[in-house]
Order: C-alpha cells, then structure tokens, then sequence
C-alpha cells in the first residue's frame, strides 16, 4: 500500500509539473479553448476578454444570461482541421452614404499541387451584378421569386494589387470566361506571378478594392440600413489537386458567377476588421477576437473564423440580439447569436428552438459542430433576396414579411443550418455537383422537420412535381431553366436519397451519411465518393443506381401493362404483364384483389424490364396494382400503377391509386 501511494502522489506531481511546462508553448489553452463562455460571462472579466480558469461546457442547453452582449470576444482554437490554403486579412468599412464597401485584404495562397503554378485567378462576385454579366443574361433579374430593382445595380473595382515587395501587377490582370465567353462577364480574372508558385510554396499579395452594393437582391446588397455582405471580397480561385472529385490532372477549377449556381473555394483562415457606424450590430462568420472600438461615431469589429471557404457578415442598426449557449452531443459548446429584424423579436424562442434543436440533432446524426458560434440573421421584408442563405457559422433566415410566420419560420431555419454540414464542412463543388450539397441538405432539411416538429414529406407528390429529369452530375448552369435546376437539385436530389434509404432501410442509411460526413468533411467530395461509400457500407455494388439517377436523368417507372382474362375448366386463368419503364433494378410488391375478396401479394425483383406473371383462381381477376405502398420513391408517373381487369379492351380505363394518394396529400399539405 505504501508504495502504490508513493507512485499515486509521484504521477500527481508529475502531471501538473507537465501542465505547468506546456503553458509556455500555449499547449495548456486548448483545455480552455474547448469551452465558450457566454457572452455576459466575459463581459464582466474586467480589463481581459479571456477567463483565467478553464471553463467546463455543461452538457445540455444553457438558459440566457439576463443581458447579453454582442460584442464579447472568443480566443482562437488551435486545433487545424482543414489543409488551410488560404489566409485572408482583410479590413473593409462601410460607406453607407454611398452604399458601397471600402476594403483592403492581404492574401496568401499556397500551392497544394506537385506542379509549379505561374497564374492567379480570382472570383470578383460582385461584377455579377453589373449589366452584361453572365448572371444577369441568365436569371434575367429574377432569382428565388425576387426581381431585381431598376437601377439597383453593383460591381467590385480592384484599385490596386501589389507583391510583398511592392510591385504593382494591375496592369496583368485580364478577365476570363470560361464558360460561356461573354466578354461583359468580369467575374473572374486571372493575372502572371512575377514568380512562379513552386509546389508547397506560398504567395502573399496586397489588394485594394471597392464595391457597389446592389439594392439587396441574390444573396447580397443592402436595403435601408440593413446590409448584407455575401460574396464580397476578391476571392481565390480553387486549384484541383489530381484525385481531387476524380480529376486526371491537376489544375484551376475555373467558373464565372451564373444564374443557377452558388460557390467553391478552400478552406482557410479569416482575420476581418468591419468599421460601421457606431449605432450598428455586426454579425459575421467566426467570432470576436477583442472589444469592439468606439472613435469619431465610428465602431470597429475584430472577427476571425479558422477552417472555413468563406466569410460573410451583415449589419443593421435595428437588429434585436439574442444569444443562447449550448452544447449536446456533437456540439462541444456553441453560442448561438440570433440577429433578428424588429418585426420577430417576439418571435426569438422560436428561433432559439429550431437552432439548437437543428445543431443537437445534426450532432448526433452525422459528427461534431466545430466551430464555436452559430449566427441567424433575419433580413427586414425589403431584404428578401438576403434570406435563405447558408455561410459558414452563419446563416439567413427567411425575411420579417409578417410577425405570425407559420412552419416556413423554421423550415427555412433548419435548412440553412443543415448546410452547415454539407455546404459548410464537407464543401462540395457548387458549380458542378449542386445535388451534394443542396439534395443533401434538403433531404436532412426533411429528417429534421420529421424529427423535431413531427412534418412528414409527402414524397409521392414531390415526385410528381418532377416532369423534365435531368442528370445531377452536371453542372449548375447546364439544366434548362432556374425552375429546371431547383426541381432537380433541391426535390429530385433528396428523392435519390430518399431511394436510397428505402432500399438499404433507415439504420444502414443512417450509417452511409454518417461514414460519408465522417470521411470527406473539409475534403470536397464528388458523387463518385458518396458512391463509394455507400459500396462500402453496403457491400453491395450501386453502379446501375448511380448511373440511372445521378450519371443521367432517369426517373422510375414501374406499370402494370396489360391483364387477360379467360375462363377454364376449373375456374379463370389471369396473365398479368407488369414492365419498368427506365430507372435501376429494384424490388417492388404486387397486389392481385379477386372478385371473391381474395388478394395475393408478390414480389418481383425489378431486374428484367418486364415480367408477365400468371395466376390461376377460382373467381376473377378485379385488378393488379404495382407498388401499392408507394414505396418506389423516384416513381413520377403512378397513374400506370393500377389496371382493373373486367372492363372490355376497347373502353379499358386505368385509374390509379397514386392520383388519390395525391389528392390526399394535397389536403393535407392544404390543412397543415
């Protein structure tokens, strides 16, 4: 005993001198920086905006302080989770006299790639905004219901772009169109390095920009007081490493700003300094760094986000400031910080349920949140075209229209913070590959409405909507039409999953988005990775499904064809013709109802387009049905499912179960 007590105290004493030690090389912060304290709480630190003693998250929500204050500060975390190829710090002011942004960033970018890379390019969103842009040929001004306002147009200027060293490269810069060569479009240039970028090497260069905001309209603008700063400084371009979404060789990923589609780049580090009025609240990506500073009716923000592609923040003098710590499984410890248009200030717990909710079941599903923050900012009604948007650790909710929203308040609301995970962590290309991040999100978008307020898609319906299939490897610009590119990307994406899990049922699915999020989060994935994930789950091959609804536009199609009938000896002889009209082989029940009231039921496993089956009974044949459960999700044309036997061929009329299903979920949607 004495001895196991020697060696107790020994390995104490050992323990804390090595705690002791390791603060002089900062290692003793990460026992801190796991935790966040609420606003108030650091508040009240007097002359210092960190604690002193580590902090322990309880391990459920947390209620508000009785005050809480907007501007307290977070230390950085120094855990890297991504490869960090870029790193901005950027210092932008608000001139809100003329509705514009006065910024300047140093950038630096390394090469992850094996070759030497000699050209930048930069996206320049804002250009999008100006006539002649390729955004606006093909929205023609309109985007998710908004219009664009007459006049209220925008635009970036790089007014300088220097090395290190000081030498100017403005006179490089030449803008390219990749995409459809529209020499109007400037949203995206390139420029020669004066030396060229070796592999693992880094290049830090000096920027001064300007931008026009538009009047609020695709994501970005301002409207009043209110502004929205989405897609607003010079970003770098993403360089494709080879393996990279299946890439031979390595190189630029290389698009302009369109119509349809959102946005790809590298993770990173962000280092933002936002001057605005004094009167102003600023919400941003990340998190404070200090207090802010108050000079000449002037306030000035310090906010840093690490891991992250991008960088947005919005301002407004009218905000109502909530904040709410929490944490649960999965969310180490957040604070959630809702900036809310007056109109929805009664409306906060609203808001503050649907968040945490969102974030702790997002937590448990698929992996831990990250990040310390989570911001909701809702837009005033004339910043509509500022609503409904994802950014990393923030998110837009639908716009103040009225102060009695219905289920749309926190549908909107658990969509934008499911992107977090598939648009903000996993990062998929958004020019090419939209379904893996919008069908995902829309289709956790339903398991949390499901889960949390007991909403049940009604997918039979949604699948009906789906009339113009097309493939959703393809990129965002190429479908027919803006309505095209939702009703495939948003509806027919989730429908995919939605087939997906009816085959390999909920526990295994749970599993494949589990292992999908747990392998490429801050990897970009392409869908070739989700279907190797999905192999490797299930053991199982998915070449056909993946070639049917995702290489191409094919829906399922699954039809009784035709039914004869005759009389024998010992009763009626039925052959009944059953067919797959496109999509990939899949399991589907057959339903036979007699005229005595006898039904059968089969099974036919979908591998040959056709089968014709032949049943021997004692009383007629009513009618077949195929799939009467409406359990083949990606079925859009269901009145072929059903076909009664004893009216004459001349005059045979189908009618079909799916129509009635619909009908009634119509009402029902109708009612809710």
């Amino acid at each position: 005993m004495p001895k196991r007590r020697l060696l107790r105290m020994f390995l104490f004493v050992a323990a804390a001198a090595v705690l002791v030690w390791s603060v002089r090389f900062g290692f003793a912060d990460a026992w801190v920086d796991q935790y966040s304290l609420p606003a108030s709480a650091l508040s009240e630190l007097p002359g210092s905006s960190l604690p002193e003693l580590p902090v322990v998250a309880p391990p459920t929500s947390v209620k508000p302080q009785a005050e809480s204050m907007p501007d307290a500060p977070i230390m950085p975390k120094a855990v890297v989770l991504s490869n960090r190829i870029t790193e901005y710090h950027i210092s932008v002011a608000l001139d809100e006299a003329n509705g514009g942004l006065i910024g300047e960033q140093t950038v630096t970018w390394k090469n992850p790639g094996r070759k030497t890379v000699s050209e930048l390019y930069l996206h320049l969103y804002p250009n999008a905004f100006t006539p002649g842009s390729t955004f606006i040929k093909e929205s023609k001004g309109e985007l998710r219901g908004d219009k664009m306002k007459a006049g209220g147009t925008g635009n970036m200027v790089l007014t300088s772009l220097t090395t290190e060293e000081g030498e100017t490269l403005l006179p490089r810069l030449h803008y390219v169109q990749p995409d459809d060569g529209n020499k109007n479009d400037k949203t995206l240039v390139t420029f020669r390095l004066p030396e060229p970028v070796k592999p693992g090497m880094s290049i830090t260069l000096r920027m001064n920009f300007t931008v026009k905001l538009p009047d609020v309209f695709a994501r970005m603008g301002k409207a009043g007081d209110f502004v929205m700063a989405g897609q607003w400084f010079p970003k770098v371009a993403v360089y494709e490493t080879a393996g990279m979404r299946g890439r031979m060789t390595e190189g630029w990923n290389l698009h302009q700003y369109h119509g349809n589609s959102e946005f790809y780049a590298d993770f990173g580090i962000y280092s933002v300094r936002i001057d605005v009025p004094e009167t102003y609240k600023v919400a941003a990506t990340g998190f404070q760094t200090r207090t802010p500073t108050i000079a000449g009716g002037r306030k000035n923000f310090q906010f840093y986000a690490d891991d992250v592609h991008d960088f947005a923040w919005s301002a407004s003098p009218q905000f109502e400031y909530v904040e709410n710590s929490f944490s649960s499984v999965g969310v180490p410890g957040v604070r959630i910080k809702l900036y809310l248009d007056p109109l929805h200030k009664d409306l906060k717990d609203r808001y503050m349920h649907a968040a945490k909710s969102a974030l702790a079941k997002l937590g448990e599903w698929y992996g831990d949140y990250p990040y310390s923050t989570l911001s909701v900012v809702v837009p005033p009604a004339d910043g509509n075209g500022a609503g409904g948007m994802e950014y990393p650790t923030l998110v837009t909710a639908a716009s103040a229209q009225n102060d009695n929203p219905g289920y749309e308040l926190e549908r909107t609301l658990v969509h934008e913070i499911a992107h977090q995970y598939w648009y903000g962590l996993v990062a998929s290309n958004e020019f090419e590959e939209a379904w893996l991040d919008e069908g995902f999100t829309s289709y956790t978008e339903d398991k949390l409405m499901a889960s949390i307020y007991g909403v049940i898609p009604n997918l039979p319906v949604e699948a009906s909507y789906i009339t113009n299939p097309e493939p959703l490897k393809q990129s965002s610009w190429r479908y027919r039409s803006s309505d095209g590119y939702a009703e495939n990307v948003y509806i027919r994406g989730k429908l995919v999953l939605s087939s997906l899990e009816r085959q390999v049922e909920d526990k295994t699915m749970s599993k494949i988005m589990r292992a999908y999020f747990q392998k490429y989060r801050f990897r970009h994935p392409s869908s070739s990775d989700f279907q190797k994930v999905v192999e490797t789950v299930t053991k199982t091959k998915w070449t056909d499904f993946f070639q049917a609804y995702v290489q191409e536009g094919q829906m399922t199609d699954f039809a009784v064809d035709s039914i004869s009938s005759s009389k024998t000896g010992e009763g009626y002889e039925s052959n009944v013709l059953l067919r797959r009209y496109g999509g990939s082989p899949q399991p589907v029940s057959i339903w036979f109802q007699f005229q005595d009231g006898q039904t059968v039921r089969k099974k036919w496993d979908g591998v040959q387009n056709h089968v014709q089956l032949q049943l021997r009974s004692s009383t007629p044949l009513v009618y077949a049905a195929v799939d009467p459960g409406l359990n083949v999700v990606l079925d859009n044309r269901k009145y072929n499912n059903y076909l009664k036997t004893e009216v004459p061929k001349e005059v045979r009329t189908r009618w079909s179960t799916g129509i009635t299903q619909m009908i009634e979920g119509l009402f029902g949607t109708m009612a809710w």
